[in-house]
Formats: structure tokens, sequence, C-alpha cells
């Protein structure tokens, strides 16, 4: 029989491993973390999926309404969370990060919000992660982050304000929307071009082509997402783009 590890983060009030796991590539290591939500009607539902060997998909912790904490992968594995992904050059995110698992219905749940006592689990988890890894802050990530074209968990309700003002991820107080210069869909030119600029240099994987394609679309409803949750319609105005810009500089400051 095969022994069930011990959690990696003392946090962890149990083991219930998943076996959707295999090594991290080419001897990498745990240089962010990837939240989602499940997006399923319960926990019990995705806990069930996400150590079903028949799904190929799971996550290195999983965290309840409640604020119970249980890890499911070993965090030297490479659990299969993040899928199709892209960020600052990385295309395997699975090989690179931890993935975290919140219970929320998502979405077609109507996205209710996360409870007051899974997100203080959340913080602390992620906490304990950055500091055992030297995780840096701007490596805290939504999945909609490095997946911008297929997901959008988890989701604009999420309070990353919240996880800031506790010394988690990187985050700026959202310019506040106002008149002024809309990119959108179909524009072509300088400001766009400028527009794809900063989302590359911030992470993001776009094309710096100078055209407002759908995968600029999808990006900066990501972006917005995260960042600029008032209002998230994947057009890129004066408060979105000074949000980007000042999130760049606050990397370099």
């Amino acid at each position: 029989m095969s022994r069930t590890p011990f959690p990696d983060s003392a946090l962890a009030t149990e083991f219930l491993a998943s076996p959707n796991h295999n090594e991290r590539r080419a001897h990498a290591r745990p240089n962010s973390v990837i939240l989602h939500y499940t997006g399923m009607p319960t926990g019990i539902a995705a806990l069930q999926l996400l150590r079903d060997p028949a799904s190929e998909v799971s996550s290195h912790y999983f965290v309840w309404e409640d604020g119970r904490i249980c890890q499911l992968v070993e965090e030297k594995r490479r659990a299969w969370h993040a899928g199709v992904a892209f960020w600052k050059g990385a295309r395997d995110i699975n090989s690179v990060s931890i993935g975290v698992e919140i219970v929320n219905p998502g979405h077609d749940g109507g996205l209710p919000p996360f409870a007051p006592t899974q997100i203080a689990a959340v913080i602390a988890l992620l906490k304990d992660i950055g500091a055992r890894h030297a995780i840096k802050p701007e490596r805290m990530l939504a999945h909609s982050d490095v997946a911008p074209a297929r997901k959008i968990d988890p989701g604009e309700r999420f309070p990353w304000g919240e996880l800031r003002r506790a010394g988690v991820g990187h985050w700026v107080e959202p310019s506040p929307i106002a008149e002024g210069l809309v990119l959108r869909r179909g524009d072509e030119g300088t400001p766009t071009r400028a527009l794809q600029a900063m989302l590359a240099l911030y992470g993001y994987g776009v094309e710096v082509s100078g055209a407002y394609d759908r995968t600029t679309e999808l990006t900066i409803t990501a972006f917005q997402r995260h960042f600029r949750q008032a209002l998230v319609d994947g057009q890129a105005d004066v408060s979105t783009v000074d949000t980007l810009r000042r999130l760049i500089g606050a990397l370099t400051a």
C-alpha cells in the first residue's frame, strides 16, 4: 500500500490524495500560486472530481467555505490545475505553480461572495506557501490571468484588495472610472500597441501587434476581473489603462 503523505502546510488538516499529478518538468520549482474557484454546485462534488483519475484534474490545496484546508497533491509534484496557460514566458504553468481550489459555485451558480472565514484561510495559506517558496507578491495569480481565453475564475468578486491589505499579492487601488479615451475590439494603432506592451510586460500572454483583437479583449477582461472589478467589459478605458500603468510602476518602486 502506498503511504499517504503528510501535508506540506501545517494549516492543512488532512491529506486527501488525488492521483492526478506527475513530476514537475525540467526540475522546475514553484514560483507562482494560481487561485481557482471550484465552479460546481457543492464542494463535495468538486472534491470528488479532483480525486477522480478519469477527470485528469487536481490541485494542491482545497479550501472549504468554513475555512478548512485539505491537501490533495504534494507541493513537490505537478498538480493538473492550470491547463493550457501562460505567464511571463512560461507555458507549462503547472510545473512552476501551486494550485489552490476555493469552494464557490462560480458564475454558473451566481458567483456568491466568498465567506470571510474562507478568505482568512486563503490568506493564511498563501502567506505560508509564499514564505516557504519565496514567491513574489505579483506571482499570486488568478486562473483567468494565465488562461484568459478559457477561464474566468476566481472571478470579479474575489477580494484581491483584501488579500493585499493583509500582505498577500500585488495590488493597487483601481483608478476611478472616468470619461476619456476607450480602446475596444477592432481598434488599431499606437495606443493599442502601447496597451499590449504593458500587458505583456506585466506578464499576460498577448501579442504586441497594434490590433485590438479577440485575444486582447479577453486579456483586458481578465485584467479587469483581477484589478478593476467595478466594470468588467473588455474595453480599455482610462481607469483600466491607468490601473495597469500604476501596477507596473509599483513593481519597480
